[in-house]
């Protein structure tokens, strides 16, 4: 059995879309898995064990320059190697017209199917028109969990149950870079692309100090200028605390691999800590926590969610909890 995978962006929608595969395997040992994804996510696509091979798609970077001849030549060369195979099954978890559209490129065998969500799920991006490239559209719970979501189409469509835990397949990649430290360490996702999904920080430091009388380190990772300079400003408080250089995806899923301990806001990295099982506080500022909140793992505590921001007591008291299984 060949199956592809249509999952393109953006890094949570990635991650929580990996125990597809694992299942997939479970029930389908011999089953050979492809995944089409956004270029910067090849890297850690390839970090799954499950996966065969991984198709780069550059729509962020063809829409800058979308008429130019060299984005034409990517492109042809895009559904060339798309279309070298055909597939038993095409799977498009996400729901979007984009999405639909490369399945919609997609070959398939004789008997093939593109199987696709029937509708909306509650706090999801779906988009109706994305059902026009299916052959089959599976309906599911509207109040869902996002990685349950993905779990129960394909399920659903290959005929088992999802009655496990979900396994993300991830390893850690090689490497021991110049910034990475050879003692324990502690990381803070601290930056994200909306201001009200941050947390204050004044509690940032606080249990930063608390981290630091178990002996951690700090690394602060950052993506944007505004973050470089919030990273710049809690490393001047924690004496503990080290600003990292500009990291590419690849040296995300290193640092997060070898982490000791965790400590984000709602972004994507912490979904990939929380993929790799890590001792993790997640920390919902103001938006729903249960459509993508780390509910499989005792590592793993989510707090905070509507209307609501995580006090610094609340917090103080996790980390305490899951430092103590840890040392």
């Amino acid at each position: 059995m060949r199956i592809l995978i249509v999952r393109v962006s953006s890094l949570g929608d990635v991650v929580h879309n990996m125990p597809v595969l694992a299942d997939i395997h479970r029930h389908y040992p011999d089953a050979i898995i492809d995944w089409v994804v956004e270029e910067s996510y090849v890297g850690l696509v390839r970090l799954n064990k499950h996966v065969n091979e991984v198709i780069p798609f550059a729509l962020r970077r063809w829409k800058k320059n979308i008429f130019s001849s060299s984005v034409r030549k990517e492109f042809s060369l895009f559904l060339n190697q798309l279309r070298s195979r055909s597939y038993d099954y095409v799977f498009d978890t996400q729901g979007l017209i984009k999405t639909g559209l490369v399945m919609g490129f997609a070959n398939t065998t004789k008997k093939g199917k593109k199987i696709g969500l029937a509708h909306k799920t509650d706090g999801s991006g779906y988009e109706p028109l994305s059902r026009i490239f299916h052959d089959k559209s599976i309906s599911v719970e509207k109040h869902i969990h996002v990685v349950q979501r993905g779990r129960e189409i394909v399920a659903q469509a290959l005929g088992y149950t999802v009655d496990t835990p979900p396994d993300f397949g991830l390893t850690v990649p090689d490497g021991h870079p110049d910034w990475l430290p050879s003692e324990p360490y502690a990381v803070f996702f601290h930056g994200t692309s909306r201001d009200s999904k941050k947390w204050p920080r004044q509690n940032w430091i606080e249990i930063g100090q608390l981290l630091e009388k178990s002996g951690l380190g700090i690394l602060l990772p950052w993506g944007s200028v505004q973050e470089f300079d919030e990273a710049t400003s809690l490393a001047a408080s924690l004496p503990n605390a080290k600003v990292l250089p500009r990291l590419s995806i690849m040296d995300a899923a290193l640092l997060t691999g070898k982490a000791s301990f965790v400590v984000g806001v709602d972004t994507g990295l912490s979904h990939l800590a929380a993929a790799y099982d890590k001792p993790t506080v997640q920390i919902y500022c103001n938006i729903p926590r249960w459509r993508t909140c780390a509910d499989w793992s005792d590592n793993i505590v989510s707090l905070g969610g509507p209307d609501e921001v995580p006090t610094l007591a609340e917090v103080k008291t996790t980390v305490e909890t899951l430092l103590s299984k840890i040392q």
